[in-house]
């Protein structure tokens, strides 16, 4: 399910960050996110963790024996502590209940497919866990929940090593049967709840003064006990003063500590009654031979009604996938155990149906050496008690089964509302995804036509008030005889030459930082020190001059195949500058300086960069090699000292063309 890639997720962000994350699922190829209640291949969580040992340069049993530790703690976040919590008051319980939360947790997540777990204690105290998966390679998670779990809820540290791998899925039909030495240390002298399951509160102080002897007595016996026998599972055997607490009596008839059934003589229900009163239930012998059965299973399985048949010949054990033998069962005794009726035993006009399942415990009667089956139906919706023509009233009143099923038809809706609104999460998630890179797309338009601190102000609403600069250098270029190059080509011949050379001259504004303002057909207008002030204005524009001379050589004209010529002008000057319009805003240069600088373009030479006396000043002493050109006649302008812009003697041309 879902639960566990996010859980994987969750797990290498919160460690590792969310860039380790992108680089690990991109690596296996999956998703970025996963819906909790949806079913996936376990190819993907197979995949993650293969990546993950990569990327993270871990070994598989570490990155599974953290991920098991993780998953620990993600599913007490995730709502499922106090359940965990209450499997069982000793880490012996807590992992014999295991497969039957498993078995509860099916209910909601029907296509669980989980391990199972059988534990084993042995006479020094230590347990064996057997664990059985369809799944391979995924043992070493086991050690980081059940770790982790004992940490947390015992209070005990322990160490847990495999001393037995095989297959086994001829006998129990499970790939993978792993038995694990587990043995424990107490990180502190172990709570008196640890090894009782039950205690009776003294109402009077002097029972109290009692017990907390008692208590202080058992400490100390605990304690050396532990030092004696070293690793431990099972709880000690019983010392003295706790024999003593089984049989002292106290106020009226309360027994301090311990208890002991009392039992009649003979079974005070008759055998009809018992039949009815439990109607899901069976009695067979050690050759399976049915001896009893409820009368609802009678009801539901005709052919159990003749006394004496084989039970392996109506049913099927669904779990734990062990074959039908009675030492199988006695085996895995301890577990829930899930029965299947037999679609070819069924009556023709049933054989449609779907199959009934039946849950519950199996008990030994070893006076009696038969096996009780005490069982309730597995259905986990109404929808599903309809299916196999059953109704509530099949079910006994005491049996919490009639509940459970009502209960989870509206688990199951809260599920499916839960799921709706998870794919409509993810969903607005990749929405807003995509809005977000659509939104940057929309900026760097937006920044390609305005400066982005004029952009932001008309982004918020604001009006952009013009602003006066004291000093830029603005220049100008157009390409020699353009006229007649439109007049002998093809329009889209123009337009390739024209976006060729832009895109040249484009990238050279970034290199040398300065602002392109617009083009109108052939002309190229760029600015240095506006929209933002800086005093190097003049050489960036001066450097970005120089690359696009170099430039033009690459562009080819479409008449004569030769390269391109273009002129240069630049002049230095105050301007004043705002956004003007609405409908389409441009970021516009004004003043005298912008003429000027269209003149020294207009009457410059090819392939040559002319400039005017005040862009001279501000560059003739900083490292460019600068010609006079002497007094011309300027339009508009009368007598005009110019000059020419050779080179720039400290740089090389990879450095003005912004090459590595």
């Amino acid at each position: 399910y879902g639960f566990i890639n996010t859980c994987l997720k969750s797990l290498v962000v919160e460690k590792y960050g969310e860039e380790t994350w992108e680089k690990l699922r991109l690596q296996a190829g999956v998703q970025d996110s996963f819906l909790t209640f949806e079913v996936y291949k376990d190819e993907i969580t197979m995949q993650l963790v293969d990546k993950a040992c990569k990327v993270l340069g871990v070994p598989a049993d570490i990155v599974l024996r953290e991920f098991g530790k993780y998953f620990f703690e993600f599913c007490k976040r995730s709502g499922y502590d106090h359940m965990l919590r209450t499997l069982g008051g000793n880490l012996y319980e807590f992992i014999e209940n295991l497969d039957a939360l498993h078995s509860y947790l099916s209910l909601s997540y029907q296509e669980m497919n989980a391990p199972s777990f059988r534990v084993e204690k042995n006479e020094d105290g230590s347990m064996h866990l057997h664990y059985y998966s369809d799944r391979r390679g995924l043992c070493h998670i086991v050690p980081g929940i059940i770790g982790a779990a004992a940490l947390d809820f015992f209070n005990i540290e322990i160490s847990m090593k495999i001393v037995n791998q095989t297959e086994e899925e001829e006998r129990t039909g499970k790939k993978e049967h792993i038995v694990f030495l587990v043995t424990q240390n107490p990180l502190f002298p172990c709570k008196e709840r640890n090894e009782f399951s039950s205690s009776s509160q003294c109402p009077v102080d002097s029972e109290k003064q009692i017990e907390n002897q008692l208590n202080k007595e058992d400490l100390e016996k605990a304690k050396s006990a532990n030092g004696d026998r070293g690793n431990s599972v099972c709880p000690v055997k019983k010392s003295h003063w706790k024999t003593l607490r089984g049989i002292i009596t106290l106020g009226k008839g309360k027994l301090l500590r311990g208890f002991d059934p009392v039992y009649p003589k003979s079974l005070w229900i008759d055998t009809k009654t018992f039949c009815n009163g439990l109607p899901f239930h069976m009695v067979f012998d050690k050759e399976l031979k049915v001896k009893q059965a409820g009368v609802s299973i009678q009801k539901i399985v005709p052919g159990i009604q003749t006394m004496g048949i084989c039970l392996d010949q109506y049913f099927r054990i669904v779990h734990p996938e062990v074959p039908f033998t009675i030492s199988s069962i006695q085996k895995f005794i301890n577990s829930q155990f899930v029965f299947q009726t037999r679609r070819e035993m069924m009556p023709e006009s049933w054989r449609e149906r779907p199959m009934l399942e039946l849950r519950g415990q199996m008990m030994w009667m070893e006076p009696l050496q038969c096996m009780l089956y005490l069982c309730s139906p597995l259905l986990r919706t109404l929808h599903e008690l309809e299916e196999r023509q059953m109704h509530i009233a099949d079910i006994a009143p005491h049996d919490v089964t009639r509940d459970l099923i009502l209960l989870n038809q509206q688990r199951l809706a809260e599920m499916e509302l839960s799921s709706q609104l998870e794919r409509k999460k993810e969903e607005l998630r990749i929405l807003s995804k995509h809005l977000e890179e659509e939104k940057k797309k929309t900026e760097a338009l937006l920044y390609a036509m305005l400066p982005q601190h004029v952009a932001n102000q008309l982004k918020e609403g604001k009006r952009v008030e013009a602003g006066e600069f004291k000093e830029c250098t603005i220049l100008f270029s157009d390409v020699v005889t353009f006229t007649n190059i439109c007049a002998q080509c093809e329009p889209i011949q123009i337009v390739l030459m024209l976006n060729s050379m832009y895109l040249r001259f484009d990238r050279l504004t970034t290199v040398h930082d300065v602002y392109k303002v617009e083009t109108i057909g052939d002309a190229y207008m760029v600015v240095g020190g506006v929209p933002v002030p800086v005093p190097t204005h003049a050489e960036r524009v001066a450097n970005f001059a120089l690359g696009m001379i170099m430039a033009a050589k690459g562009v080819q004209n479409p008449v004569s195949g030769n390269p391109i010529q273009i002129r240069v002008g630049i002049h230095t000057g105050p301007v004043l500058a705002g956004v003007v319009g609405e409908k389409m805003p441009r970021y516009c240069l004004f003043g005298d300086t912008v003429n000027i600088a269209s003149r020294m373009e207009s009457h410059g030479v090819p392939s040559k960069i002319h400039l005017s006396s005040s862009a001279y000043q501000c560059l003739k002493y900083k490292n460019f090699e600068i010609t006079e050109r002497g007094e011309i006649e300027v339009k508009g302008k009368g007598k005009m000292h110019t000059y020419f812009l050779i080179r720039n003697k400290s740089a090389t041309e990879n450095e003005i063309m912004g090459r590595p």
